[in-house]
């Protein structure tokens, strides 16, 4: 009986889950990013080119609300001089209830919202979504490769097929990775819309990962800090499991001999 139970109760999750996988659609595909895995970590000169991108062709629609320009300067984020973060501060206005007027933001002020209502804001996009679906909805490729947030940041903006379609006044156009093929944004990006100083390639996959990747950091800033603290936690519980074990056998070893000899 419970046997039975057991493989109906499997049966169930597995029609549930491919029902739920069917409706998501998509198609997202895995990229090896340097800041996954339990010792990965972000790489400053992809986060600095994803920061362009960000600036040059997503700012135009979308904001980051959440995330303050001064953490434009942190170690282990884009890292940039503190004279440059200024200067990238006061490139963009912010209104001053004190002044009763507009005046260049400085460092402490964050990244202006959304200049449109339906353009969302990407502060945490990259955690907000995901990308991956395990099997029977049981989250087996989540553990193996994350939830993939960075990775449908990428499969949107390089998934257009240049098909359209208008419905209800508004133009659809098609996105092989958007959840039922069609979405409201027109592709942001084409390939070589920026120039990188670095000399680093500017192809529109490439120009994607870097974008992809900044919005990661940008969600997680102090991702690579939590990594290290959970890496030294299972070091330091490790031990003490060792040691642990050890005084129990020492302490107990003589009681059970003299049980022994009984």
């Amino acid at each position: 009986m419970l046997k039975k139970l057991a493989i109906t109760a499997v049966a169930a999750l597995t029609f549930s889950a491919g029902g739920a996988m069917a409706s998501e659609g998509g198609q997202i595909h895995d990229v090896d990013f340097s800041f996954e895995g339990p010792f990965g970590k972000f790489d400053q000169m992809q986060l600095q080119r994803g920061l362009q991108v960000y600036t040059e062709v997503c700012s135009a629609c979308h904001g980051m609300k959440f995330v303050p320009i001064r953490t434009l300067a942190d170690e282990g984020g884009p890292a940039l001089p503190e004279d440059q973060v200024r200067a990238y501060a006061a490139q963009m206005d912010i209104y001053d209830a004190e002044l009763d007027d507009t005046r260049p933001r400085i460092p402490a002020d964050h990244f202006p919202e959304s200049s449109m209502s339906n353009a969302p804001d990407l502060s945490l996009m990259a955690k907000a979504r995901k990308g991956f679906s395990g099997p029977n909805g049981l989250l087996v490729n989540q553990l193996f490769k994350g939830l993939g947030g960075p990775e449908y940041i990428t499969a949107i903006l390089t998934s257009y097929t240049g098909e359209e379609k208008e419905s209800a006044g508004t133009t659809f156009y098609e996105n092989t990775a958007f959840p039922g093929g069609w979405i409201a944004m027109p592709p942001p990006m084409a390939g070589e819309d920026v120039e990188y100083a670095d000399g680093h390639s500017n192809s529109l996959h490439h120009e994607a990962e870097d974008v992809a990747a900044f919005l990661m950091w940008a969600a997680e800033p102090k991702m690579m800090a939590r990594q290290h603290a959970g890496f030294v936690a299972v070091l330091f519980l490790s031990v003490l499991s060792v040691l642990l074990y050890l005084t129990n056998k020492r302490l107990w070893a003589p009681i059970k001999k003299k049980a022994k000899e009984a």
